[in-house]
């Protein structure tokens, strides 16, 4: 089975095993995804979503985001670390959001990673979930599950999205990171994986 066979089965198996790929960050609009997604960077997505139920009920619209106090901001994400940072992005992006793009979420990568905080992994996920784009979303867990998956030796973000750009079906690639995720969580975990319980575990490097 060569590297792209292996990719469709990867796609296949996960597919049946989380038939239901969404972003665990909850949200119910493109500007609050953004912001979610700002904020799960070294932080769960877990703790993410105990913090945005009163920050959203706080700032409604991006424009309450612009017009927003940072520090009062930061009280609202302190949990989430960094926040100070944090703070600082998501009012400028929202900030930038209205001057530049009509106080509408950018649907396309040059434009969101021009707004402060936003790198290749926000802006893919946004992307693909909010505008059905096909897009790769590379994070720790899909670093880890497609290394042992023989997809790639590196660790080096923007090299595994072109890979797994090459090796995915587009319009499966977004679901297929989700999925990732998901099975990076209950199964191939960092410390201890299940691999007895793997549905990938045919194709794993690991495992032969």
């Amino acid at each position: 089975m060569n590297t792209k066979e292996k990719a469709l089965f990867a796609v296949k198996a996960l597919k049946k095993q989380y038939p239901d790929a969404v972003c665990m960050l909850v949200h119910s609009n493109p500007l609050q995804l953004l912001i979610a997604t700002r904020l799960s960077a070294q932080c769960t997505d877990a703790r993410v979503n105990l913090v945005t139920p009163s920050l959203f009920d706080r700032y409604k619209t991006v424009y309450d985001f612009a017009d927003a106090d940072i520090e009062e901001v930061g009280s609202y994400i302190k949990s989430c670390g960094l926040y100070k940072t944090k703070a600082k992005d998501i009012v400028n992006m929202c900030k930038m959001i209205c001057e530049k793009f009509n106080a509408e979420v950018p649907d396309n990568l040059e434009d969101l990673t021009s707004l402060p905080g936003v790198g290749r992994k926000t802006a893919n996920l946004i992307m693909g979930d909010v505008f059905s784009k096909p897009a790769v979303v590379v994070d720790t867990h899909c670093i880890r599950i497609t290394s042992k998956l023989g997809f790639h030796n590196t660790k080096d973000a923007y090299k595994i999205e072109l890979i797994l750009k090459d090796l995915l079906p587009p319009e499966e690639s977004n679901d297929f990171c989700h999925r990732l995720v998901l099975h990076g969580r209950a199964v191939c975990s960092a410390r201890n994986p299940k691999c007895d319980l793997c549905c990938l575990k045919q194709i794993c490097e690991n495992s032969k």
